[in-house]
């Protein structure tokens, strides 16, 4: 192998690395809480490595969480497939789609409440999620995108942060037509109708007894 290329190689080794470190970092600690020579430490590098490679803290994170939810995957395919693709997102186990490393949940829910963070997750959401939707939708496009986004990580949390009871059914195929029904009516599709619920069968002679014990009971 060429020298230049094995130095290539090597860098694009460290900075997955790097980014694997910090994607762990920024899950288990607020964004005020992690340092870059935390970071650095855990990959075995000098911290002057990191500022070279990313840039800055507010870099570093804006990548992280771009990384961990992988927006661009989601929202690559034609209008007609995203019901499917945002369904299918929610309901599957939700490690980061990248590396496999973490809960990308996990980043925003220990963020909500950070100063510094906030405005970092704004600009990662109108950027990579809001603004990619709006062409794909047609009237009230940005309110749709944003309503949208706010379902998907709504329901997230509900399901695979608080493990809200009623959302664990891992196949739930009603569960699955509830929630693609939302992403529908919020992207301005018409939604499926579900199947109603199979009606009750009453065993062979059970109306003639409460029939017969009423009688008894008013004779």
């Amino acid at each position: 192998m060429p020298l230049k290329q094995d130095i290539e190689n090597r860098g694009q080794d460290t900075r997955r690395r790097i980014l694997e470190a910090a994607m762990l970092r920024f899950a288990q600690h607020t964004y005020e809480e992690t340092k870059l020579r935390d970071i650095a430490a855990d990959v075995g590098v000098d911290v002057a490595l990191v500022h070279r490679s990313f840039g800055s803290k507010e870099k570093l994170f804006t990548e992280v969480v771009n990384i961990a939810v992988q927006p661009q995957r989601l929202f690559a395919g034609e209008r007609d497939e995203l019901t499917a693709r945002l369904t299918a997102r929610i309901m599957e186990p939700s490690l980061d789609q990248a590396l496999r490393v973490i809960d990308p949940l996990d980043i925003l829910v220990r963020n909500l409440l950070s100063p510094e963070a906030i405005p970092l997750l704004r600009e990662v959401l109108v950027r990579d999620v809001i603004t990619p939707l709006v062409p794909k939708l047609d009237d009230l496009a940005p309110q749709r995108a944003a309503l949208l986004a706010a379902c998907l990580v709504g329901i997230s949390i509900f399901r695979h942060v608080l493990r809200t009871e009623p959302l664990q059914g891992e196949v739930d195929d009603h569960l699955e037509m509830l929630i693609a029904n939302i992403i529908d009516v919020s992207i301005g599709n018409s939604p499926a109708v579900p199947p109603p619920p199979s009606p009750k069968v009453s065993k062979p002679g059970a109306s003639s007894k409460v029939r017969g014990s009423s009688r008894g009971r008013s004779s």
